[in-house]
């Protein structure tokens, strides 16, 4: 199913947001999450125009909730890819939200998870580097989930953008769940993430 032109409003647990495909991204894999959009159930149809011009002897028939559609779009994603780029060894509030929102699709739609720590510094010069993964096992299990894929990718030189779209590509992933704090945090490029990810992106609002 093509996520084009429409505003979609999606239920994840336990966070709430909203999906659509700007254009301004020029890329029809692009999915935005913004944080001013609240999920909201339609109270029309999907296609209110021919409702209106339908001969007023002819009822138009109910149509399927757009929340309905999104939700079922979901099911195509089997490969999850949730990349971490923040150092705290105890993850950031927008690590622990992505953490939290990919293993509750993960879980609800029967898809796998792959984790990937990024940084630009070598395992060395990380002193609190295994801290961390023992938050993000633990942030992971506390969602229910035993089996996944943990990948390290430290001290590379390449820009952590390229290195998601790069680890997506390779692993033929389906969805990639990202947290706006990464982009705020320059972390991550917005500005790069239509060029080298080579499908949908989830971006989580703070």
């Amino acid at each position: 199913m093509a996520f084009t032109q429409n505003f979609l409003a999606i239920p994840v647990e336990p966070y709430k947001v909203s999906i659509l495909n700007p254009s301004h991204f020029n890329s029809p894999n692009f999915l935005h999450f913004s944080s001013n959009l609240r999920f909201t159930a339609p109270n029309h149809s999907l296609f209110p125009t021919l409702q209106r011009i339908a001969p007023k002897t002819n009822k138009a028939k109910p149509q399927e909730p757009e929340v309905t559609v999104a939700t079922d779009a979901f099911t195509q994603f089997k490969h999850l890819l949730l990349p971490i780029t923040d150092r705290n060894p105890y993850l950031s509030e927008g690590t622990k939200q992505a953490i939290s929102t990919v293993t509750a699709l993960a879980k609800k739609y029967g898809a796998d998870i792959t984790v990937v720590v990024i940084d630009e510094q070598l395992k060395e010069s990380l002193p609190e580097h295994e801290t961390q993964l023992s938050s993000i096992r633990w942030h992971i299990s506390e969602g229910g989930f035993k089996d996944y894929s943990l990948l390290e990718r430290l001290g590379e030189g390449s820009k952590p953008t390229a290195i998601i779209g790069e680890v997506a590509d390779d692993l033929n992933l389906d969805l990639v769940v990202i947290s706006m704090e990464a982009i705020h945090t320059k972390h991550v490029d917005a500005n790069l993430l239509a060029e080298f990810i080579p499908c949908p992106v989830m971006l989580l609002p703070l």
